[in-house]
Order: structure tokens, then C-alpha cells, then sequence
């Protein structure tokens, strides 16, 4: 495994990431139940990943509980970096959605008793949220951080607007600065290259791209996608592609010719394309089948010359933007 920090903080992560929102105690839809679960983050820790991302929401929270139940079981707490998010609502009180520092504080708290741990190493928020003030937002984040209950301070999918007037708040107020993006990035979808990529860059926070084998699209040939369950019931995937299947098509074409030259999983050509964004840091990967994990690690070694970079890049077109609700 290779190891990089964490945009400009300190933090060594894991340049693949694990990410446990199909992990859940029963498996619902496309999950694994908590056994299948606990063998995929089994199989990341002997890969070296140290890198783990959750959120609250995640099937009620039961993902949380899963990974906190592996991580106390199957490794030391300290040499791991637990990551998880909060914006979306865990119950049905008029307080619960959002970004308050009411419910930041009811959930920091609730996060860290499903996982059974005292502090995450990054805490996220999952959403920009339209109805509280940000300053209320990263004071109160802030706090997290000073209470001991999070290390670093992490955001996802936003505007690159908000996300710069969040740096410009927290260094204005000396309040803790977010340390890194989880942007939705991946070969059929690139618009946070315009905006997004280059601040990142800029003020140097780390990436950690969310779907990057667009939902199963870049693991497969397109013929073959209403093979699997999640692309059929997948309602969030159908909404974030649809009415790109043509250009997107094309795009998945490329990676197939490349894999093929290559005799490799498109999967790590679709990585390996990531891992050469200068902007990325750890492609959050999801796991359910032995080989996703194996084609993650896998193509940290896969170099591809700047003609097979063209060659991916040369059928994309621009897309909505989507994923920011």
C-alpha cells in the first residue's frame, strides 16, 4: 500500500480508501450483512488501507455500528482513520436534518456511540446546508474538534463558492479548517474539474472522489450493466446518469480499449486514471466481491502513458450538476 497526507494536515492516509455504506447488519438490497461486511474490512486492513469512510445515514446508522465492531475486533484503534459524515436526518423532529449546532452536537455523539469509539479522525459534512448560517456550522464544528471528539474536519459534494467561502470563514475566525473534499468524480463524471479540483489544489485539501467506478459503469461493458442488482434498483445511481447514456457509452468504449491493450480489470484503469489526477488523494472504493478490492490495490502499479490518458479523456462531454442535494 501507499501512504499520502491528507492535503496539507499531517495525516497519513491510505491512497484507496474503503468506503462501508453497503455494509449494514442484515444486507439490504446490494449490502452485505455484518459478516459479509467484516470480511471485506478484514481483507483492506491486510492490504494496508487505513483509510475507512462511513456517514450517520448509512442504513440508519447500522454501518457505523458494523465498522466500529470490526475495527475494535480486527485491529488497533490508533492505526486506523475512521472517517464519517453528518447532514442528513437521523429522526423526524424538525431538528434533525441539516447543519445547526444543535445538530451537530446531537450527532457528533451519536456517530462516536454506534461506533463505539471516542473521537473519528475526520468528520465530514455530507451536504452544504441552504438554512443555517455557516459561521453557526464551523463554529460548532469547531468545537468538535476542541472537545477531542474529531481530529480533522472534512467536507462533500458542494459548490466550489460555498467550499471557498468555508476556507475563508474558518481562516478569518481561526476556527479548524477543513482538511479535505469527497467530491463525485470519476472518468463519466468530471465537472469538478472546472472549479472544484483547482481550489482543492490551491489551498491544499486533499480529494477523496466518492462513486469513482460511476456505480459499477466503469467496471463493466455497457451491455452488460442491467446484469447486476444495484444498477437495476439503484434509484440515487439512475438519477445521477440519467440522460447521459449516450456520451457516457462512449467514454466506457475508451476504458474498454485500454483495459484490453492492457490484458487488466477496467476497474484499475478506471482507478489508476483517478490516482493520476494531481488533485486525488484515496478514490473511496466500495467493496462487495473479492475482486474489488483486489483491482483497488491493484492499480496503484497501473501507469498509464499520457496516450491511453488522452484516449479516456478524449469522448467525455459535459454533464448536470448533480449529487449536491
Amino acid at each position: 500500500m501507499k501512504y499520502t497526507n491528507l492535503g496539507r494536515s499531517g495525516l497519513k492516509v491510505s491512497r484507496i480508501a474503503l468506503g462501508c455504506m453497503s455494509y449494514d447488519r442484515v444486507g439490504k438490497n446490494w449490502h452485505l450483512d455484518e459478516e459479509g461486511g467484516r470480511t471485506f474490512i478484514r481483507e483492506a486492513l491486510e492490504h494496508g488501507i487505513n483509510l475507512f469512510d462511513t456517514a450517520n445515514m448509512y442504513s440508519g446508522g447500522e454501518s457505523e455500528e458494523v465498522l466500529g465492531r470490526a475495527i475494535r475486533d480486527l485491529t488497533r484503534r490508533d492505526e486506523v482513520v475512521i472517517a464519517t459524515k453528518v447532514f442528513f436526518p437521523m429522526r423526524a423532529d424538525a431538528n434533525a436534518p441539516g447543519l445547526s449546532r444543535k445538530s451537530i452536537m446531537t450527532e457528533i455523539d451519536g456517530s462516536l456511540k454506534r461506533l463505539g469509539m471516542d473521537h473519528v479522525d475526520l468528520y465530514q459534512i455530507h451536504r452544504w446546508d441552504a438554512h443555517t448560517p455557516i459561521e453557526e456550522t464551523l463554529e460548532a464544528l469547531h468545537d468538535v474538534v476542541k472537545a477531542g471528539k474529531a481530529r480533522y474536519l472534512g467536507a462533500s459534494s458542494m459548490f466550489a463558492w460555498q467550499f471557498c467561502k468555508a476556507l475563508h470563514l474558518a481562516d478569518r475566525f481561526a476556527w479548524t479548517r477543513f482538511v479535505s473534499m469527497q467530491p463525485h468524480y470519476n472518468l463519466l463524471n468530471r465537472e469538478e474539474e472546472r472549479e472544484m479540483l483547482p481550489l482543492c489544489l490551491e489551498e491544499g485539501v486533499g480529494v477523496l472522489p466518492w462513486s469513482p467506478l460511476a456505480r459499477g459503469r466503469l467496471a463493466r461493458p455497457w451491455q452488460a450493466l442491467s446484469s447486476t442488482d444495484r444498477v437495476r434498483t439503484d434509484e440515487t445511481a439512475r438519477q445521477l446518469y440519467a440522460g447521459s447514456e449516450a456520451a457516457d457509452e462512449k467514454v466506457v468504449g475508451k476504458l474498454g480499449e485500454v483495459a484490453d491493450r492492457r490484458g487488466i480489470p477496467r476497474a484499475q484503469v478506471a482507478l489508476a486514471w483517478l490516482l493520476h489526477q494531481p488533485a486525488v488523494t484515496s478514490p473511496i472504493v466500495g467493496a462487495t466481491q473479492v475482486a474489488h478490492l483486489d483491482d483497488a490495490v491493484a492499480s496503484l502499479d497501473v501507469k498509464l502513458d499520457p496516450e491511453e490518458l488522452a484516449l479516456l479523456n478524449s469522448e467525455y462531454t459535459p454533464h448536470p450538476i448533480l449529487g449536491f442535494e
